[in-house]
């Protein structure tokens, strides 16, 4: 009696994996499908919207910032406040349960940069900026073209930007948002308190 071909043994043992692995397969598959594909469904309102990323003005989903505390800023490069770019990033490196996310606008006093890309290389050769930034928009009220992040977050805390440097927190579930004014240092301990009772809650 001849033995079976190498190409005989290798065609049964290729059958017999297939057999094998299908169910495994079909249960990945099944997990896959269960799992959920997007972070929506625990992402506040607030943050469940998109916005160009300053450096190359690719779509960023403030989603991805879901469970953390959130500080948001409306910046400047040439106001008087602009050091404070130092003390933000300070913060985003300290708290690790923090983002900042930085929303240049030229409203006061046109004290930004004319383009993105002009305000993305003044903030990293001056200030080594790496915390989120975003395009540059419309933050006071009033505009037109009125950043609709801007627009809740006023509502919510019946403030809207007066200058530079206008501070929003907002608590991990969305639910409480803080105002602080441009003249604020975010180092201070009127801004420290506030946060660090933020990132207490759960």
């Amino acid at each position: 009696m001849s033995l079976p071909s190498f190409s005989t043994l290798f065609r049964r043992l290729t059958l017999v994996l297939v057999v094998a692995c299908a169910p495994l397969a079909a249960h990945a598959a099944s997990a896959t499908a269960a799992a959920p594909t997007s972070t929506a469904a625990n992402c506040p309102d607030l943050l469940q919207r998109q916005f160009p990323r300053l450096q190359d003005e690719k779509p960023q989903a403030l989603c991805q910032y879901a469970g953390k505390v959130v500080l948001v800023v409306n910046t400047a490069s040439f106001c008087g406040f602009t050091p404070q770019y130092k003390a933000l990033e300070a913060l985003s490196i300290k708290y690790k349960e923090l983002v900042v996310l930085g929303f240049p606008s030229g409203d006061f006093g046109n004290q930004e940069y004319g383009s993105n890309k002009e305000i993305a290389e003044f903030c990293e050769n001056t200030f080594n900026v790496k915390f989120p930034m975003f395009s540059k928009s419309s933050v006071s009220a009033g505009k037109s073209d009125l950043n609709p992040l801007f627009a809740d977050l006023a509502k919510r805390t019946g403030q809207s930007p007066k200058w530079n440097f206008h501070k929003y927190l907002i608590s991990r579930d969305g639910q409480e948002v803080l105002s602080f004014g441009s003249k604020v240092d975010p180092e201070g301990p009127e801004f420290t308190k506030a946060l660090e009772k933020l990132l207490k809650q759960n």
